[in-house]
């Protein structure tokens, strides 16, 4: 997947079966219809899932349709003028729901680098490789130390029944900055006391879950 402007050049094939060059944004008046848009969520965020109207259209390789390149063309629901427009390149019977997928699979490596940045993935001042290289590998196993910490109190409890909206928790899962504050605030000495911390981290969240479960509640009726 790649991202590219509105004005990005692209050889398609028009309904008539011409050979054309025009630009990205030009492609929805060429070749698409009101069908030929689909309702699809990139992944799921903090406030629910990210829905948007998807559809693509097969793009000219080399002037020709291998079937293996696509533009495709993401609308937002609340204004329909927002688009975003993507160069595909994916194996023959690629569907749109997996190249959407695909896309929003960009979310968590986002929410990685935030994590990481956050315990000093870019905090460092060093001339060579070997400093360079011993920075990012503890940096790193301390993400890792971190997020494990997160996937052992997530699964050990058993997953929620399938519904379209599931009931709201009492309290968030853990996160890795969520678990950075508390070990911060439990290891080394402070004037806040065990059951404070403890009882200040359960007060977030519990609000933060109850923000979010409205969120997603408002969006599911959106969508």
């Amino acid at each position: 997947m790649l991202a590219v402007a509105c004005n990005e050049p692209v050889g398609i094939l028009t309904l008539d079966g011409q050979r054309q060059r025009v630009e990205v944004c030009e492609v929805e008046a060429h070749r698409l219809g009101a069908h030929d848009w689909q309702r699809l969520s990139m992944s799921e965020g903090t406030k629910g899932p990210r829905l948007f109207d998807w559809a693509c259209v097969p793009m000219l390789h080399r002037w020709e349709d291998d079937g293996r390149h696509w533009v495709l063309i993401r609308r937002s629901l609340t204004d329909p003028n927002e688009k975003a427009y993507y160069f595909v390149f994916a194996p023959q019977a690629t569907t749109l729901p997996e190249m959407v997928k695909a896309i929003g699979a960009r979310w968590h490596i986002e929410e990685d680098f935030e994590n990481a940045k956050d315990i000093g993935l870019d905090h460092y001042e060093v001339r060579s490789f070997t400093g360079w290289y011993r920075h990012i590998t503890l940096v790193l196993v301390a993400l890792a130390f971190l997020t494990g910490i997160c996937a052992t109190e997530r699964f050990s409890t058993s997953p929620p029944a399938p519904s379209e909206l599931p009931a709201r928790p009492a309290v968030l899962a853990l996160t890795v900055p969520e678990v950075r504050h508390l070990l911060a605030r439990l290891i080394w000495p402070s004037s806040s006391s065990v059951h404070r911390v403890l009882a200040w981290s359960w007060w977030r969240r519990s609000h933060q879950s109850r923000a979010s479960y409205y969120h997603t509640k408002r969006r599911l009726k959106a969508g």
